[in-house]
C-alpha cells in the first residue's frame, strides 16, 4: 500500500480509511486545540519500537508494527501501536507489557494471552529505529525480560478499510515452527531503515537470556493451539455485580 497525500491508499487506489480530505476548518481547529490543550498522555510517549507479531489464530499472517511506548513505572509499559511510521500511520492496536514480577502474580489462564520477549529483543527484531544501540542496551536487558499482550483492532494487512470485526490477539516471533519471521519480511524493514538486523543481532549477544521463561506465554508452542475471539448475542443485564 503507498501513501497519497496524507492518506493510505489500498489496491486500485481507493482510500484506506475511505472519508473526505480535511478541510482547511478542521485544520484550523485541531491546531487550536493542539495550543489549548495539554494532550499529556500523548507526550509521555517517548520511545518508538518497530517490531512484528503474528495473529494468533493464523500465524502464517506477519505484520510489521510500530509501537509509540508509554512507561507508567519499572514494571508497566503501554504501547500504541500502528501499521506504520508515517504522518498517515493507522492505529491498529494496543500492546500492554509487564516485567516479569508481575506476570508472575497473574492466573494461568491469563497467561496464555500473553508472549515473551526474549527472542524478539535477542534476534534483533525488536529495534528503536535511529536510536544507537548503545543508548537502548540498558532498556533492552530490561524489556528482554518482560511479557506482552497485544490486541490488534484493524487489520490493515488483509485490506480492511475499517476497523471491522472482533479484536484479534497477536503473537511475538520465536525461534522456532510458525514463529519465525519471513526473511523477506525483516529484509524489507532493513532496507527501510538502512540497517541490519543480522548486526543488531550480533550486537546482543551479550544481553543474557532469562533464567527461566514462563511456559504458559507463548501458549501456542506447547498447545499447538491459538486463541480467538467470537462474538455473541447475550441479554443485557440491567443490574450488573461490581466488580
Amino acid at each position: 500500500m503507498a501513501a497519497t497525500h496524507g492518506k493510505t491508499a489500498a489496491h486500485g487506489g481507493e482510500e484506506i480509511p475511505p472519508g473526505k480530505a480535511m478541510s482547511m476548518e478542521q485544520h484550523m481547529l485541531d491546531k487550536g486545540a493542539q495550543m489549548l490543550q495539554s494532550l499529556k498522555p500523548i507526550k509521555k510517549m517517548n520511545q518508538h519500537v518497530c517490531t512484528f507479531a503474528l495473529y494468533n489464530h493464523d500465524m502464517t499472517r506477519q505484520i510489521e508494527t510500530h509501537h509509540y511506548v508509554t512507561r507508567l513505572n519499572q514494571d508497566f509499559l503501554q504501547c500504541a501501536v500502528y501499521d506504520s511510521d508515517d504522518s498517515s500511520g493507522r492505529l491498529i492496536g494496543v500492546e500492554y507489557i509487564v516485567s516479569d514480577r508481575i506476570f508472575e502474580t497473574l492466573p494461568q489462564d491469563e497467561q496464555k494471552l500473553w508472549h515473551s520477549h526474549a527472542h524478539e529483543i535477542k534476534s534483533g527484531l525488536w529495534v528503536n529505529p535511529r536510536v544507537p544501540e548503545m543508548v537502548v542496551k540498558p532498556e533492552l536487558e530490561s524489556l528482554a525480560k518482560t511479557y506482552g499482550k497485544f490486541w490488534c483492532t484493524w487489520q490493515t494487512d488483509r485490506g480492511d478499510k475499517l476497523p471491522v470485526g472482533p479484536p484479534a490477539l497477536m503473537m511475538s516471533p520465536q525461534a522456532e515452527d510458525l514463529g519465525i519471521v519471513k526473511l523477506e519480511t525483516v529484509k524489507k524493514r532493513d532496507e527501510k531503515y538502512n540497517m541490519s538486523t543480522e548486526a543488531i543481532k550480533s550486537s546482543r549477544v551479550e544481553i543474557p537470556v532469562p533464567e527461566r521463561i514462563n511456559p504458559q506465554a507463548d501458549y501456542w508452542k506447547k498447545s499447538g493451539k491459538g486463541f480467538a475471539i467470537d462474538v455473541e448475542a447475550t441479554e443485557m443485564k440491567k443490574i450488573a455485580a461490581f466488580p
